[in-house]
C-alpha cells in the first residue's frame, strides 16, 4: 500500500486543493477547485471536518469504511489518516473542508474544551448525516469563518474565527444528539449485546487472564469506536459505559459473595481484580458496605 500523502500545514492542504491560504492556521477549503483525482490516503496534522456533497467513492479510515454518503460530516483529529477509495476511478471532489491547526485554539476556551467534542474520536460507520436544514446551518457557520478570513488579520480575527468554530462544533453536538435518536434502527440491540457481552465475559475465565473488562474492549467487540460507544450508552441510559460495567460487576459480585465456599479474596480474583483491597473499595463505594458486611447481612 502506498504511503499516505502528508499534510502538516494548512498551506500544504490548500495548495493540494488549489485554494488560496488566507490564514496560516485555519481555512475553509472548497473542494470543487481541486483537480480531478483518484482515491488516496492522507495524513492530517490538524483538525479536519469534511462535508461531502457528491458521491465519489467511500471514505476509508484505517481498515474501516465510513457510512459516508452525500450530505455527511466526518471529523478527524490531528495525527489521523483517512482517504478516499474510488476503486481506481478518477472523480471531481465536491464539498467543503474546515481545517484548523491546534495552535489556533491554544489558550482559548475551545482549546481547553476541545476534548469534549468526542466525535473527533469516532471511526468507522459513525459519520454525521445532516438534514437539509442542518446542512444549511453548517454552511452558514463556514460562511462566517470565511468572512473573517477574507478580511485583513487584525486583533479581533482570531477571537471571532475561534468563536465561530466553537459555535459550529456545538451545533454538531446537537446534530449528533438528533442522530442518536433518529437512527435507532442502526443502534438497535447495542445495549442488549453490551449486557450479553459482559455476562459472557464474567462467566468465562477472561477476568482471571485479562482482568476487568474495559470500555475500549467492549467497544471493539461491538465494532464501534470507544468514543462513539461511550456517547451512545450515555445518551441511551443516562450513565457512562464504565458505570454500566461497574453495575454489572457488582451484580455478579453479589451473587458470588453468596457462595460460602469462596473467600472475599477468591471473589475478587475471579472478577479480575489484581488486589482484593481494590475490589473491597469499589464494592463499598457502590453498595455502601464492605463485601464482608454485605455477606454477613444477607446470610
Amino acid at each position: 500500500m502506498n504511503d499516505p500523502l502528508r499534510f502538516e500545514t494548512i498551506s500544504d492542504y490548500n495548495a493540494f486543493n488549489n485554494n488560496e491560504t488566507l490564514h496560516p492556521l485555519v481555512s475553509v477549503v472548497d473542494l470543487s477547485k481541486a483537480a480531478p483525482r483518484q482515491g488516496s490516503r492522507m495524513y492530517f496534522g490538524f483538525y479536519t471536518i469534511f462535508l461531502k456533497e457528491v458521491k465519489c467513492g467511500d471514505l476509508v479510515y484505517g481498515r474501516h469504511t465510513y457510512d459516508y454518503q452525500e450530505g455527511t460530516l466526518v471529523f478527524l483529529a490531528p495525527g489521523q489518516v483517512a482517504g478516499m477509495n474510488s476503486n481506481g476511478e478518477t472523480y471531481q471532489p465536491k464539498g467543503y473542508v474546515l481545517v484548523f491547526h491546534p495552535d489556533l485554539i491554544r489558550g482559548t476556551s475551545l482549546g481547553r474544551h476541545i476534548q469534549e467534542y468526542t466525535f473527533f474520536g469516532y471511526q468507522s460507520k459513525e459519520a454525521l448525516h445532516l438534514s437539509e436544514r442542518e446542512r444549511q446551518i453548517f454552511l452558514d457557520c463556514l460562511a462566517k469563518i470565511e468572512y473573517e478570513l477574507q478580511h485583513a488579520i487584525d486583533k479581533h480575527s482570531r477571537k471571532l474565527v475561534v468563536a465561530n468554530i466553537e459555535l459550529l462544533l456545538d451545533y454538531c453536538v446537537r446534530f449528533y444528539d438528533r442522530q442518536f435518536l433518529t437512527r435507532e434502527h442502526v443502534h438497535q440491540g447495542i445495549l442488549e449485546r453490551f449486557e450479553a457481552l459482559l455476562d459472557q465475559y464474567f462467566r468465562s475465565e477472561k477476568p482471571q487472564t485479562n482482568g476487568l473488562p474495559s470500555v475500549a474492549y467492549c467497544a471493539d467487540q461491538l465494532n464501534l469506536s470507544p468514543s462513539y460507544f461511550g456517547d451512545l450508552v450515555k445518551k441511551e441510559i443516562g450513565k457512562t459505559a464504565q458505570e454500566f460495567i461497574q453495575s454489572k460487576l457488582i451484580d455478579v459480585a453479589k451473587d458470588k459473595i453468596f457462595d460460602p465456599a469462596k473467600t472475599i479474596n477468591d471473589v475478587a480474583f475471579e472478577l479480575g481484580f489484581k488486589y482484593p483491597q481494590h475490589f473491597s473499595r469499589v464494592f463499598k463505594q457502590r453498595v455502601g458496605q464492605s463485601p464482608n458486611e454485605y455477606r454477613t447481612q444477607v446470610s
